[in-house]
């Protein structure tokens, strides 16, 4: 078809959907207001974002819609050997390979943080409008005790449906504490060779009780340990070391009477 005057013709790469020898037809209609003609026919590139009919995006959708959703374990299985797998070829060591892990695991707990939160005040717990009110702030623990229940008994629910079987505090050193778990679900579809026995994949979990805590405001390392039993084969401690500063503050806020 020949082009109107003063038109020049855009070529077209073939389409994916079509034989190799069709073409994506395009037509021309004249605009009324400016008295030019623009394409009509041919796909606009100049936004990718996709909205659907409604314009509202997973940024809109209501946070407590997915409170008692449950992911597949097929699907985390996948993506946490593909992930291990990835660690195991960037790593030299025990050692490296359990830190690559945990830094892997921490940003999740730094968002888990604020989620658990607003589902822990009146105000995320319900779908209204009041949720702007002042009384439903969310506000983050101040001491340590409320700091490990929320770790054991919301964190843990959260992430694996269940809570911690276990909390314990040092006999020899105030400042760390433990989080024990009979049966991890990173380890149930890790087999790890005996060569590396000292390895714990569960780091992988230890980076997300690190993230929640340093979030919090409470600076601490998080380890994983392997502490099997013939009962518990796979048992786990998550060795927690809060740092003197954090320490120090407790002290304060006991002696002033904040719980």
């Amino acid at each position: 078809m020949a082009a109107p005057p003063g038109l020049t013709m855009q070529s077209y790469p073939p389409s994916h959907t079509s034989s190799p020898g069709r073409h994506i037809s395009t037509s021309y209609s004249s605009g009324a207001a400016l008295g030019t003609t623009t394409p009509t026919g041919a796909a606009s590139t100049t936004s990718t974002l996709r909205y659907p009919s409604t314009r509202k995006t997973i940024y809109d959708r209501n946070l407590n819609r997915s409170r008692n959703a449950e992911l597949s374990r097929a699907s985390f299985a996948f993506l946490f050997m593909e992930m291990v797998s990835y660690a195991h070829r960037r790593v030299k060591g025990i050692q490296d390979f359990e830190k690559r892990l945990n830094e892997q695991g921490y940003p999740l707990g730094l968002k888990l943080l604020d989620l658990l939160l607003y589902r822990s005040t009146p105000a995320g717990s319900s779908s209204s409008s009041s949720s702007t009110s002042t009384s439903g702030v969310a506000s983050r623990p101040l001491r340590l005790l409320p700091l490990l229940t929320l770790l054991t008994t919301k964190l843990y629910p959260l992430l694996f449906s269940r809570p911690a079987d276990s909390l314990e505090q040092s006999t020899t050193n105030p400042g760390e504490y433990m989080i024990i778990d009979n049966t991890p679900l990173t380890n149930q579809y890790i087999s790890v060779p005996k060569e590396m026995n000292q390895l714990s994949v569960a780091a992988y979990i230890a980076g997300i009780i690190e993230g929640v805590c340093d979030g919090a405001g409470f600076e601490c390392k998080a380890s994983a340990h392997n502490t099997g039993t013939d009962v518990w084969p796979s048992r786990t401690v998550f060795l927690i070391k809060f740092e003197e500063s954090v320490l120090e503050r407790e002290r304060e806020l006991e002696r002033q009477g904040i719980k």
